[in-house]
């Protein structure tokens, strides 16, 4: 059994969760510590980043002056990155609201890809999806990307960012990050019946390969799906997967698919014997600053979503 007081020696943006979904302690004890990701630690940090124009780093998803010939990784620091992360750690968006932060984005910000207005969305699955969940919780308008995601399904039910270059075949990697965005889209306002259905039309893209297997030969997808490493960014594993399905079942009032089993199965094989998740490597790229350990030691955020990951599947 992993050690809560490991768990809970943490910064706040992690901290209430713990407090929240394996502590079990009452609303008034997590919200107080939820409430400190603005002012204390991470989100305190990541906070101070941002400019008087609304972006980080001057960019939309790219920082500004970015040039992929001198740096070949990713960066993470431009405003999508943290604007998303901020909200996954569950930051208020009151905080940024008072900044008027959705208003300073449509005016200041654009997309890399033709210039396009920034809360109109542009064409990359990911993106989109990111976006229409940020604006969700900023206040900004969003409803055409939603709509954007019905039209772009692909036949096979799920998506792929790699459509404009003439995708057919869906990723797992967009579809997974796709649905993030419905899911959004739908808790906050019931969704529309086109897009309640194209997120399950994703859903069942995933299930029915259990989350990691090819479809046509019932072979793994690939072996890093079986890997976990924090934060998920766009990168799909089945940890990362399973927290999706976990959400979805608390919004649908559902029970886990029975045919996440075997990929349940590879979260609980990856749990060390002290009931901790080891993070397997950090994804390489710029950051603000690193919020997990290096890899091969003992990550709360890991060991966060595996436990309750677990307790969902065991309690159903």
């Amino acid at each position: 059994m992993v050690s809560v007081a490991w768990l809970l020696d943490s910064d706040p943006a992690l901290r209430w969760q713990v407090e929240r979904d394996i502590v079990g302690e009452p609303p008034e004890v997590w919200e107080a510590t939820r409430a400190k990701i603005a002012t204390e630690g991470f989100g305190a940090r990541l906070l101070a980043h941002q400019d008087p124009d609304g972006l980080w780093a001057g960019g939309a998803y790219f920082p500004a002056g970015y040039d992929p010939a001198r740096e070949p990784d990713q960066p993470w620091t431009a405003t999508t990155w943290s604007l998303t992360t901020l909200r996954e750690w569950g930051m208020d968006s009151a905080v940024l609201r008072e900044r008027c932060t959705a208003e300073l984005l449509a005016e200041n910000a654009r997309w890399e890809y033709d210039d396009l207005p920034y809360w109109d969305g542009e064409v990359d699955c990911c993106i989109n999806s990111w976006t229409v969940a940020n604006g969700l919780w900023l206040g900004a308008e969003i409803s055409g990307i939603v709509d954007w995601f019905v039209e772009h399904q692909l036949s096979d039910g799920g998506w792929n960012c790699e459509w404009v270059e003439g995708s057919k075949r869906s990723s797992v990697h967009s579809t997974l990050n796709s649905l993030k965005g419905l899911l959004a889209h739908e808790v906050a306002t019931g969704g529309t019946e086109a897009s309640r259905a194209a997120r399950r039309a994703g859903e069942e893209y995933l299930l029915e390969r259990g989350l990691f297997r090819r479809l046509s030969t019932g072979e793994p997808i690939a072996p890093w799906l079986g890997r976990f490493a924090y934060p998920f960014r766009w990168f799909y594993d089945v940890l990362n997967a399973a927290e999706y399905f976990r959400e979805a079942s608390a919004h649908d009032g559902s029970a886990p698919d029975p045919r996440m089993a075997e990929a349940i199965g590879m979260i609980r094989d990856a749990r060390q014997p002290d009931g901790t998740w080891v993070q397997s490597a950090r994804h390489p790229g710029r950051v603000w600053f690193a919020v997990d350990v290096p890899a091969g030691e003992p990550s709360k955020w890991l060991t966060l979503s595996g436990t309750r990951v677990l307790s969902w599947w065991d309690a159903a």
